[in-house]
């Protein structure tokens, strides 16, 4: 029985991994081979191993409760969803479950994600970290300077990020994507061709309406692996990123302030916005809430990151 529920571990592991590296018949080869080994050796070793005490093979961590939940009036008739993670009670709440599911191209919430690798790679050191800017004038205004790390965030300096982004490099930032699941892993686009909005170069990336893409659900997981209490990552790295995502407004509670961390982001596709995203979490004592706020078009109505972020905010202070 051991070696039939191993076995099953090695597939679903395997399975991950193509899900994230891709597919090609080489790579496909090479994880058949690497799984048919791995099963001969865990069998070996199965059958010189005690059997496992009746019924522990079939036991299973416990999914966190899922309560969908009506947050129509918040959105006032946009098109969107929301996701919390309540880590203290363990339980998700969703709007428009369907739609928290469904890929997206993440735009500048993934500035978290290359903040993170650069910074865990040694890439960035947020007290050194000024960029020269190259003298294009770029259609931000807060664009056109001289340029640092903690700015940029702020200002979402897509030009500072394409650059730090390449210093990262395609192998490490793939590395990164892939240990935190983020989404479809997809990198191939790492220019951001696809992306047709611009031809200049310093504007688009693989995480501009291009190749990566990550549901609004999967968002949150990601931020819990990032600043949860089981976080591979270090102090120091979240305290780098914390700093950059600080709200500059809090949620005012008797005896309590709420700080809100987030990265807001928004795409374009022939002249309207697509996505809008908001994404972090509510730090508190008892455990964190994660969340992420998207909307998408409507015809009727245009939609930003700032709605999506006020959003947030109400359904965070209720």
């Amino acid at each position: 029985m051991k070696s039939h529920f191993m076995y099953g571990i090695f597939i679903t592991a395997a399975l991950l991994f193509s899900a994230c590296a891709g597919s090609g018949k080489e790579k496909e080869q090479a994880v058949l081979e690497n799984l048919e080994q791995s099963a001969k050796t865990e069998s070996e070793k199965a059958s010189s191993e005690p059997s496992a005490d009746p019924g522990t093979e079939n036991i299973q961590e416990e999914k966190p409760k899922i309560v969908e939940t009506d947050w129509s009036e918040h959105f006032d008739g946009l098109h969107g969803t929301a996701v919390l993670y309540d880590a203290a009670a363990g339980q998700y709440k969703i709007f428009q479950r369907k739609t928290a599911a469904v890929r997206r191209s993440p735009c500048s919430t993934f500035k978290i994600i290359s903040s993170l690798a650069a910074l865990e790679n040694g890439v960035l050191d947020p007290q050194d970290s000024m960029r020269v800017w190259s003298g294009e004038t770029f259609w931000k205004e807060d664009w056109n300077r001289d340029i640092d790390f903690y700015q940029a965030f702020r200002v979402s300096c897509v030009w500072y990020f394409r650059q730090l982004t390449d210093e990262v490099g395609q192998q490490k930032m793939q590395e990164t994507v892939d240990q935190l699941r983020y989404g479809n892993c997809d990198l191939s686009d790492w220019e951001g061709r696809l992306n047709t909005n611009h031809n200049n170069r310093a504007l688009t990336g693989f995480w501009i309406e291009s190749s990566l893409a990550i549901s609004p659900k999967e968002q949150v997981k990601v931020m819990k692996r990032i600043f949860g209490e089981k976080s591979v990552y270090s102090k120091k790295t979240q305290d780098a990123l914390k700093q950059a995502m600080r709200l500059d407004r809090q949620i005012d509670d008797f005896n309590y302030k709420y700080m809100i961390y987030g990265k807001t982001g928004m795409g374009v596709a022939e002249g309207k916005t697509v996505d809008a995203w908001y994404t972090g979490f509510m730090e508190r004592p008892e455990g964190n809430v994660y969340f992420c706020v998207w909307l998408g078009q409507i015809d009727e109505r245009e939609v930003s990151s700032a709605a999506a972020r006020e959003i947030a905010i109400r359904i965070l202070t209720e």
